[in-house]
């Protein structure tokens, strides 16, 4: 494991010295390390090898997603947003339900073998969408900020909202399968997440961010553990939720969201370390991508599984927004482009492996290989289409957004 981390460093330092070059390019860090990953793989030239429940890899993909919801929330402009959260609630209350239940009806006549839980575990792991994939979009000056902010929220809490689902397939698979779990239990855990993820985060984020602040002002506080506190709060936020029996993901989100700095160098600096520091552990977790799970997926992969995944980054996306989003003022370019960059990627990677943690891999590699083969392709053509379409969709945007 030790050559790993020494190749994943290695191989971001020098990503790092062209990364400006890349910028104006389009390829993206994730389709680097993705690419480079398969290709010292088993099914490259077998350089290194890894087992995809390691614990190392468990804990890296988790704080990486915490670290990226945290961040991305506090790039939020909360004030402009309380006039815009029609939209994102919008996506949110109709089009993620409607994607997973579009998703597993797609995928129950296309894979009868698989049983209705396995199916829809599938599909619930592949509702979650990741901004990081298309990061150029919630960057770009060239997309309105509302049509930004929208994708940016959307991205963080969904993450969180899918998980209760998610676990309670799990726990159907293992109770079917001679567990000690019970599908009933999961209903108040569901509530529990929910109810308890959004609280803890807001309170973290608003008593947090306030000492900060206080801390500053005094001279207490040196720059360095400024740019930390990222990273410190967004960590509370999860394991304040997890013991309270709330979701972790939903409160590192809602931590960021509420950060209480409105110091705008102050806010900056907390959001450059943790954004730093948050693709570091992302592009570590898109190289585990390439070397572990394509390779177990490739075997699997056929006819119907090529067309599933075009199909929820297609079809099962582009619906339901466009029904979510219905008489909500935007237009068509505009319901399009929101309904294009649902990339699916580090949250549908993160669950994949607490699924296999959980109920294990064997009888379930058709499954595995489905999820693995749409995240492939979200990384290229999320990536590849995140410039142009903003600079497209720039120009033809309403100059009030």
């Amino acid at each position: 494991m030790e050559e790993l981390i020494f190749f994943a460093a290695l191989l971001a330092f020098l990503f790092g010295l062209v990364s400006a070059l890349a910028d104006h390019s389009p390829i993206t860090a994730p389709m680097v390390f993705v690419a480079i990953g398969a290709l010292v793989g088993p099914v490259g030239f077998g350089l290194f090898e890894a087992e995809m429940n390691n614990e190392m890899v468990m804990i890296v993909a988790e704080i990486t997603l915490i670290l990226i919801l945290f961040t991305d929330a506090s790039t939020i402009d909360l004030r402009a947003l309380r006039g815009e959260y029609r939209i994102p609630l919008r996506l949110l209350a109709i089009g993620l339900p409607l994607t997973m239940l579009m998703g597993l009806a797609v995928a129950a006549p296309l894979f009868p073998e698989m049983g209705l839980w396995t199916v829809a575990a599938m599909a619930f792991i592949l509702a979650p969408t990741d901004a990081a994939l298309g990061q150029a979009v919630v960057s770009s000056k060239q997309v309105p900020a509302r049509v930004r902010d929208s994708i940016a929220v959307e991205s963080g809490l969904n993450d969180g909202i899918a998980f209760p689902p998610i676990l309670a397939c799990m726990a159907a698979l293992t109770a079917a399968a001679g567990t000690d779990l019970e599908v009933g239990y999961w209903g108040a855990f569901a509530a529990r997440q929910i109810a308890f993820g959004p609280v803890a985060g807001s309170a973290v984020g608003l008593v947090g961010g306030w000492l900060i602040v206080r801390a500053v002002r005094r001279g207490w506080m040196q720059p360095v553990f400024q740019r930390m506190a990222c990273i410190a709060l967004a960590l509370m936020s999860y394991a304040l939720a997890e013991q309270l029996g709330g979701n972790g993901f939903i409160a590192a989100f809602f931590g960021g969201l509420m950060l209480g700095v409105r110091t705008r160098k102050l806010r900056e600096r907390i959001q450059d370390f943790g954004e730093a520091e948050g693709q570091q552990l992302e592009l570590f977790v898109f190289l585990i991508f390439g070397i572990v799970l394509i390779p177990m997926a490739v075997p699997h992969w056929d006819g119907p599984a090529l067309l599933y995944a075009v199909l929820s980054l297609t079809v099962i996306r582009l619906i339901p927004v466009a029904l979510a989003l219905l008489k909500s003022g935007l237009d068509t370019p505009a319901v399009g482009f929101i309904g294009w960059f649902g990339p699916r990627g580090i949250a549908s990677v993160l669950y994949l492996l607490i699924f296999v943690g959980k109920v294990g891999s064997e009888g379930y590699e058709r499954m595995l290989a489905v999820v693995v083969l749409t995240v492939l392709l979200s990384v290229f053509l999320h990536g590849l289409s995140a410039v142009p379409l903003c600079s497209l969709y720039g120009r033809q945007a309403k100059p009030n957004g």
